[in-house]
């Protein structure tokens, strides 16, 4: 069956099945290897995108703008010192104004519910660049890495090691079920994924062939894993937990003893950055040989650059 994205969202990967975000790798890998080779499409051209952002931000930014521009379209900024957004003006007229200026809408920030706002009145495009719930593109740069470096998706085994009730863990959960890798969390009783998001990917992996495994012991979880992923300990909005917080997940950082607990001499580190190096990872597994977290960022622009190709153009 061929795929059509033309015109679709990304809010969530719930709403994208196996066969569409397998298509999305496969057209990001091939951006990529244009991109690597210096083979300059344009296929933006004449197009615009607004970019929203409520939080700071480096990779996503930088891998929208980047992605736009090289493919010839005209990428706007707007911060919230730029707008009136939910301030002055609804959400909804912002999203009706902007729908008629621009080809697509980008939204960082933190209420899930504005970038669905977003989606319903704008009658464009919009792509969720990360809120307090789900961050969707970060997993397509996740998964696109893990196929890199293992050569395959279905049956992979991925680990997160750390607070697992975050955007990131919810996220790549929904994103390994839904392509058939086995998805494994090892957080603090406080810290695990919530009980629906849990339920939902064990629903998708029922079909997938994936397994979802929640424990709060890493060497219950880490043997015999393909990738071991973190993420920051004390995420934007809860700087005053972090104190907490460094006390709570000791136990859950990643060393090079971790590492090789895995049994495996393949296993590769994953970690969306921004890193607090010594807190949630050391530096020795930062930069050593399993570290594939450079090729992760790299890979942000070219799996939104296919996001925007699969949902822009016919």
């Amino acid at each position: 069956m061929a795929v059509n994205l033309h015109g679709r969202s990304l809010l969530t990967l719930k709403h994208f099945s196996q066969q569409e975000i397998l298509y999305l790798l496969d057209l990001a890998d091939r951006v990529k290897t244009e991109r690597r080779r210096g083979d300059i499409q344009q296929r933006f051209r004449g197009r615009t995108i607004a970019m929203l952002f409520e939080k700071l931000s480096t990779r996503t930014r930088c891998a929208f703008e980047t992605a736009f521009g090289e493919e010839g379209g005209h990428p706007v900024f707007l911060s919230s010192n730029d707008i009136h957004l939910g301030v002055k003006e609804t959400v909804e007229d912002t999203a009706r104004v902007l729908g008629r200026m621009f080809d697509a809408i980008e939204f960082r920030g933190f209420d899930q519910n504005v970038v669905e706002t977003f989606a319903e009145c704008s009658g464009v495009p919009v792509y969720n660049g990360l809120t307090d719930l789900y961050h969707p593109t970060q997993v397509l740069a996740d998964l696109q890495t893990l196929r890199e470096a293992t050569g395959g998706l279905a049956g992979k085994s991925i680990t997160y090691v750390g607070d697992g009730r975050n955007n990131v863990a919810r996220s790549l959960m929904i994103g390994c079920a839904k392509v058939g890798a086995h998805f494994s969390v090892a957080a603090p009783q406080s810290l695990q994924p919530d009980r629906d998001t849990v339920q939902q990917a064990r629903s998708y992996s029922e079909d997938s062939g994936s397994r979802i495994l929640i424990s709060t012991d890493p060497a219950e979880v880490v043997p015999q894993s393909d990738a071991i992923y973190t993420d920051v300990w004390v995420s934007m909005g809860e700087e005053q937990q972090k104190a907490e917080r460094l006390e709570l997940l000791a136990p859950y950082r990643v060393t090079v003893e971790m590492m090789r607990s895995t049994g495996k001499a393949g296993t590769i580190f994953l970690h969306c950055l921004p890193a607090v190096r010594g807190n949630e990872v050391t530096a020795e597994v930062m930069d050593g040989p399993q570290s594939r977290i450079w090729d992760q960022a790299e890979n942000r622009k070219h799996t939104i650059k296919a996001l925007m190709i699969g949902t822009l153009l016919r």
